[in-house]
């Protein structure tokens, strides 16, 4: 029986394609969370040795968060003029070409280089988080959570790997007349450039395409799932959109502000990139690793419950890296594996919350608007993260950003409140 006569008959092919997908995002973020854990690890570091100065540190997180705002908008216009794979493929791509930008600025030592191939190189990381939105876009409304959860837990493997690869990358660096902090560029780019040729060989058929096409004749059973959610945790519309959309934004306010500056930290009280690079690697481990849990708390406990309990993890991360000595590598480990786990909260109920009130027909372009706002917050907290430190230190720093996102608190409760 042909696909087409299964879909006239009633009998979706949804599950069987569901699968294949997610196996093929897999694979794609695998690749990709090796490069971008490359700026992640070195990027502060490799400014911080070009431009001498601390208060510029936090310039390159800024950088590749803004390019990843521009880029999550062309990704998000792309994948709903074309579908998911052109988009997500380009993404990755452009990362890639970042990431050789890097390197070439770390061997010609121009900074101002150096700041264009970050903004570039931010592509990649808006593709990453892209990726979780076309997991979700053939999930039944009962399974978006754990759809999400999956694609983003594969991040895991790569986003590890990458930070403890930092000392040999940097080795092969130097044998290559590469500044060694610039090694880890050298994997981001391979990584990127093998993430956007998965996608584009693979990526078939195209989950966002193939969600419209079923959605005419599968909207009575999709009407029955919205019905089937709580509606006191299920906000309509707009004020869904703001409100997993503010989610996500406070969640990655703080998570960068206080993930940027840790390395920088970390090497004024003598440690090196072996050492900032495992504690980098847990703060990775913890964003993605969790999913799974995550994905099942959301769709079984509601996407509200989890938004509150980011809120909470995210003041416990920021007081105990304001209060862990600086010597401390578990502490620091401890209070990064924190963050990470409140970020993944905060980014899985968000992005649950959006997609049950987008419809598929202006889905992919608003869902690329809200991790604009979500880029943009990130480069914030990026930008401003190297001027709190300089000004007042790291332990305020991450105090701050843990009182901040106490804010999603009484979000959240407003809109259990809202009939």
């Amino acid at each position: 029986m042909t696909r087409t006569t299964t879909a006239a008959a009633g009998i979706s092919p949804r599950p069987e394609v569901q699968r294949r997908i997610l196996t093929v995002l897999v694979a794609g973020q695998i690749l990709s969370g090796a490069g971008l854990a490359a700026g992640v690890t070195v990027g502060a570091l490799l400014a911080q040795d070009m431009l001498g100065s601390t208060s510029l540190a936090g310039l390159p997180s800024a950088l590749f968060t803004a390019g990843s705002a521009l880029a999550a908008v062309a990704v998000g216009r792309v994948s709903q003029a074309r579908g998911r794979r052109p988009g997500l493929a380009a993404g990755y791509l452009t990362g890639a070409v970042g990431s050789a930008g890097v390197l070439a600025a770390a061997v010609l030592g121009r900074p101002v280089l150096l700041f264009v191939a970050l903004f570039v190189y931010g592509a990649g990381t808006a593709t990453n988080l892209q990726a979780r939105y076309a997991g979700a876009d053939l999930a039944a409304p009962a399974h978006r959570g754990r759809a999400v959860s999956t694609v983003l837990v594969a991040t895991t493997v790569g986003g590890v790997a990458g930070p403890n690869l930092a000392a040999p990358t940097g080795h092969l660096a130097e044998a290559l007349g590469i500044p060694h902090l610039a090694g880890p560029f050298i994997l981001a780019g391979l990584a990127y450039a093998l993430a956007a040729l998965v996608l584009a060989v693979w990526l078939r058929p195209d989950p966002l395409l193939l969600a419209r096409t079923l959605a005419e004749e599968e909207e009575a059973a999709a009407a029955a799932g919205a019905a089937a959610a709580d509606p006191a945790d299920l906000p309509e519309g707009r004020g869904g959109v703001a409100l997993g959309g503010l989610v996500m934004v406070l969640s990655q306010l703080v998570m960068v502000a206080i993930m940027t500056m840790t390395p920088v930290h970390m090497h004024g009280h003598g440690h090196g990139t072996a050492a900032s690079g495992l504690v980098i690697a847990v703060h990775i481990g913890a964003m993605y690793l969790p999913s799974p849990l995550t994905g099942r708390l959301v769709d079984r406990h509601g996407r509200l419950k989890v938004a509150a309990a980011s809120g909470l993890t995210l003041l416990a991360s920021g007081t105990v890296a304001a209060l862990a000595p600086g010597d401390s590598v578990p502490l620091l480990a401890l209070a990064l594996a924190l963050l990470g786990l409140g970020w993944n909260f905060g980014l899985v109920a968000g992005t649950a919350i959006i997609t049950d009130t987008v419809p598929l027909a202006t889905r992919a372009r608003t869902q690329g608007l809200v991790d604009v706002a979500v880029a943009v917050a990130g480069a914030t907290g990026g930008m401003a993260s190297g001027i709190v430190v300089a000004a007042t230190g790291y332990p305020v720093l991450a105090l701050a950003g843990g009182v901040l996102s106490l804010a999603l608190l009484p979000v959240v409760a407003a809109a259990r409140r809202r009939p």
